[in-house]
């Protein structure tokens, strides 16, 4: 399974895997398939549930119940987490992840241009800005980030690249995976995949996901 989950990921950026092991906690379900990362004191496992009214400087904060735009999770840190783990506690067919190839924005022409662009947080992080690079070599792939909200232009070409991954994303057709039923489980590549949440309808507010970041796969 390992080894083809590997290959799955290196070749999509993504892997799902229906009603996998419903039974099975979620932090052995991820120690099982990869080295999970705790990016904060606390964080190993992190709950995802719609809120209506959140702190101000978050996603729910700012987009409530409404879709949440397409991202790479933590792009203002320096280094993301190479992958994350979402599993379905309690899902809904109606509100799917929405998954776009960042591959597609920067391979090819585009290449020269993201990894010159420079980018910075919008807010400080431990009383500094870091200048950061949208997108890099990292061995024999590349690590892209994305974060429209929470990553400016901190370079000429930097504020042209935004605009084209902001013009590919408006014309984009997101591929929809619907984490719904007990133990489904989706593998992303955050180096390269972006991801959003569908907006959250009338009666699905008791959605519940768990999130685990994992450092690399077995």
């Amino acid at each position: 399974m390992d080894s083809l989950l590997a290959d799955q990921i290196q070749s999509c950026g993504y892997s799902f895997l229906p009603a996998y092991l419903p039974e099975t906690d979620s932090v052995a379900v991820a120690t099982a398939l990869g080295l999970p990362l705790v990016p904060w004191e606390g964080g190993l496992v992190q709950q995802l549930t719609p809120r209506a009214i959140a702190a101000p400087n978050t996603y729910s904060g700012i987009y409530g119940l409404d879709r949440f735009p397409f991202h790479t999770d933590l792009a203002h840190w320096r280094l993301p987490p190479r992958y994350l783990l979402l599993r379905c506690r309690k899902g809904y067919a109606e509100i799917p992840t929405l998954l776009i190839d960042g591959r597609a924005i920067f391979d090819g022409a585009a290449l020269n241009v993201m990894t010159r662009a420079i980018v910075k947080p919008r807010r400080p992080q431990n009383g500094s800005i870091s200048l950061l690079r949208l997108c890099e070599q990292a061995g024999a792939t590349h690590r892209f980030r994305w974060d429209e909200v929470f990553l400016v232009a901190a370079s000429r070409t930097g504020e042209v690249a935004i605009e084209a991954v902001k013009n590919f994303i408006s014309t984009a057709q997101p591929l929809p995976i619907a984490l719904a039923g007990a133990g489904d489980t989706l593998i992303i590549d955050n180096w390269r995949m972006l991801h959003a949440r569908s907006p959250i309808i009338t009666g699905t507010e008791d959605r519940a996901i768990e999130r685990i970041y994992l450092e690399r796969l077995h």
